[in-house]
């Protein structure tokens, strides 16, 4: 499933992979969250709702992956590849932003990011 994130003048696309964890955030789409900095390596925001069926879990991370932090329970988005890996329980991948995800470096502090499907 292709989605469309949006932050002010910013637009990035992006593809949810094919899990039950992917398609339960898609059914909360369309979404606008405040997304907050962590490490200045990701933006994340709090879901309305906890997702169902949590996927594997793993601990590293890339720039441009969409993931669910499950104790938030909050979605995050990395634009850098810094900083120590992702404490326990994990990180479910939901999907990778196709390109441009480090434009995220340019939002100091918070910022209005919506999520849409692409149809």
């Amino acid at each position: 499933m292709r989605i469309r994130l949006t932050a002010e003048e910013t637009v990035l696309e992006a593809t949810l992979d094919d899990n039950r964890t992917a398609h339960d955030f898609a059914s909360l789409l369309p979404l606008t969250l405040r997304m907050n900095d962590l490490r200045g390596r990701e933006k994340y925001g709090r879901l309305p709702r906890p997702l169902t069926g949590v996927g594997p879990r793993r601990h590293e991370f890339e720039t441009g992956d969409i993931v669910y932090w499950s104790p938030g329970p909050d979605v995050a988005f990395f634009y850098a590849h810094e900083g120590p890996s992702v404490p326990d329980p994990g990180i479910v991948l939901l999907g990778r932003i196709d390109s441009g995800a480090d434009v995220f470096k340019k939002y100091e502090g918070s910022v209005e990011v919506t999520a849409e499907v692409i149809v």
